[in-house]
């Protein structure tokens, strides 16, 4: 059986990060109901952990939504001018899952190197014990899941 049991790729994903973001839990709760009252399904989320009152937030949504989430960025900024955002579309997600992952060392290590070797210019990671998922730039998919697939071949 192999570790990796499914890889998926989902294309037309945009990036959005929040830098310099109040670590305010209730900040991050009152971005993400914007989000949902405009009907905008968000997939990955990654936080960095605060520094001092400050953190930087990041998640993706469809490419297809890129005009309402400026739309609420703008809203955000309105809110709290120091706000930086950055919008990135065009990305693909390339996702991993294994139930054999969980308590095996060096699966995430072997992905990142397989990534490495196919220079793939990563913008976001979150896993969890079964999933690995990475964000690349569109340009990067191919080759990058091209590496992966080879890295676990058995």
């Amino acid at each position: 059986m192999s570790i990796i049991e499914q890889l998926n790729v989902t294309q037309d994903v945009t990036l959005i990060s929040l830098n310099d973001s109040p670590a305010d839990i209730k900040l991050i709760a009152d971005i993400f109901n914007k989000i949902a009252e405009a009907d905008i399904d968000v997939d990955m989320i990654s936080q960095s952990p605060p520094s001092g009152a400050h953190s930087s937030l990041s998640f993706t949504v469809s490419d297809n939504d890129f005009g309402k989430i400026l739309e609420i960025a703008a809203q955000l900024r309105s809110l709290n001018t120091g706000l930086k955002i950055t919008a990135s579309s065009g990305n693909c997600k390339i996702s991993l899952f294994g139930s054999s992952m969980r308590g095996k060392p060096g699966v995430a290590a072997a992905v990142f190197s397989a990534a490495s070797s196919a220079n793939a210019d990563i913008r976001m990671i979150t896993t969890s014990e079964t999933d690995i998922s990475i964000l690349v730039v569109e340009a990067d998919v191919d080759s990058t899941v091209k590496a992966i697939e080879n890295a676990f071949v058995e």
